[in-house]
């Protein structure tokens, strides 16, 4: 099985997709970046992903994606493993945010599948390898079909994990069959990027999570993985369940993860701050549900 117990996974286990704290006027927050990455490390987290679509990357600037990613390095220092995300729908600008990250400070960059062009599987293919080529820093690639348009078919998957510097996926596919085969036939390390695939992946011999719910409940998040690594699955399987009603209110109850995440942070008095347009704040039933699921995931 890949990435048995024991075994150290690239980027940790229990990682947080953190969202990029911003001021009340819109402004990027680095002081609220770097107290929100030293909660989630205190609480748990053993790598953070900076600038991914939960951090809201298509509204934020080069410069400000290499200024987050120094801030939280200040923070957590080399405690934990960054990741930052760079992945856009141009092999250049792409690869140029790579080496930025790389300056920044960050130990590895997320790649998700260039969106809208729906490039054929060959040009995939090609556009991972000019990323991993650019820098010399590991590649978790990000397959998320439902906001890309495009899956990473897993034969690809299995071509691309022969480059040196490809070595784990962030999984959204919602293919348990496809993830299988990839993990059976390579050494990639799997990330459920789906809070709800968290347990499920990992005992199937994925490395662990990229979470967004993490931002509110790291510790809850870590907790799943913890118990089983420590070989108490019945253990892990009600504390999955225990988080669904939370996890179902932040992804799949028709408002973006950011936006969930961002209001529950900022009920909690936690950094966070507004989300940029297009996305628009929580309205006040839906923020209610999210407060009642939070409550129940966290009670004694």
């Amino acid at each position: 099985m890949t990435n048995p117990a024991g075994t150290a996974p690239p980027f940790g286990r229990a990682l947080c997709a953190m969202v990029t704290p911003f001021t009340a006027e819109g402004a990027l927050d680095l002081e609220g970046g770097r107290a929100l990455a030293a909660r989630l490390v205190a609480e748990g987290c053993d790598g953070l992903v900076l600038n991914g679509t939960t951090g809201e990357s298509p509204t934020t600037t080069d410069t400000e994606k290499a200024e987050l990613v120094r801030a939280v390095r200040e923070a957590v220092g080399d405690r934990v493993p960054l990741v930052a995300g760079v992945g856009t729908f141009d092999t250049r600008h792409t690869t140029e945010l790579a080496l930025a990250a790389e300056k920044a400070g960050a130990d590895g960059v997320l790649v998700v599948t260039p969106y809208y062009s729906k490039p054929p599987q060959d040009a995939l293919e090609a556009h991972f390898r000019a990323v991993a080529d650019a820098s010399g820093l590991p590649v978790m690639l990000y397959d998320i079909p439902g906001r890309t348009g495009t899956r990473i078919a897993p034969e690809t998957m299995i071509r691309l994990a022969e480059h040196p510097r490809i070595v784990a996926v962030k999984d959204c596919s919602y293919d348990f069959l496809g993830t299988q085969k990839v993990l059976a036939r390579t050494e990639l390390a799997y990330y459920a990027g789906c809070d709800e695939h968290v347990l499920a992946l990992r005992a199937v011999g994925a490395a662990g999570c990229v979470s967004t719910v993490a931002n509110v409940v790291p510790r809850q998040v870590a907790d799943i993985l913890a118990a089983f690594e420590a070989g108490d699955t019945a253990r892990a399987a009600r504390l999955q369940q225990r988080a669904t009603p939370l996890i179902e209110a932040m992804t799949d109850a028709g408002l973006p993860g950011t936006v969930t995440a961002k209001t529950l942070l900022g009920r909690l008095g936690l950094p966070g701050g507004p989300v940029r347009p297009p996305l628009l704040p929580a309205g006040r039933e839906a923020t209610d549900g999210l407060l009642a699921a939070y409550e129940e995931c966290v009670a004694d």
